[in-house]
């Protein structure tokens, strides 16, 4: 919990959940899933725009937050806050229009069954977007904090998520328009896996 507050600013509002609601263009009135919501930096953003948005987080302490953050909003009834993970996502088949995950895939424990639970809920067509920053990248602004060995944070676990590996799960799930590389997101650098639903 203490590390969580420590990174309330950067979890509360940040600029690469920003960028990926803009690349997602999520449209007013579209059903979407924040995978791993945290405190709603994403979540709220939708919901503003007026998209319904399932904000699924498998830790409590988060859950109380984001509920509690969602009751301050003018758009409160356009967020739902949900107990779940990448693996279980508790919405139904082909329900949502689209999808992202934003410095989550690094703590997915099962990737092939989270892969398999997104092409599950996503409907043909769908937009997702699967974003984890690239700490260990010189260039990244947080790389001395979370870059690896020896950083200051390197207990938290970021492990380097494999573009092409995450790119051939979901091509072979099945997803549609797969696109998997590193690239600059808000700023940053980082892995990013694009796709469509069947």
């Amino acid at each position: 919990m203490l590390r969580y507050l420590r990174w309330a600013p950067s979890m509360w509002r940040s600029e690469i959940n920003t960028a990926v609601l803009e690349m997602l263009a999520v449209q007013p009135g579209e059903r979407v899933l924040d995978v791993g919501a945290g405190m709603g930096a994403g979540s709220v953003l939708a919901a503003r725009g007026g998209a319904t948005v399932v904000a699924v987080e498998p830790t409590p302490f988060m859950r109380r937050v984001l509920s509690g953050r969602r009751l301050l909003q003018r758009d409160r009834s356009r967020i739902e806050v949900v107990d779940g993970s990448a693996e279980e996502i508790p919405v139904a088949d082909d329900s949502i229009d689209a999808v992202w995950a934003v410095n989550t895939m690094h703590h997915w424990v099962d990737v092939q069954r989270g892969v398999g639970e997104i092409g599950r809920v996503i409907r043909p067509g769908g937009r997702v977007l699967l974003v984890d920053e690239d700490f260990h990248d010189p260039a990244h602004p947080d790389h001395d904090r979370f870059g690896g060995e020896g950083s200051a944070d390197d207990h938290h676990g970021f492990t380097m998520v494999d573009a092409d590996a995450m790119g051939t799960l979901l091509s072979a799930a099945g997803f549609g328009d797969v696109v998997a590389a590193k690239r600059d997101v808000g700023g940053r650098p980082a892995i990013v896996v694009t796709a469509t639903g069947a």
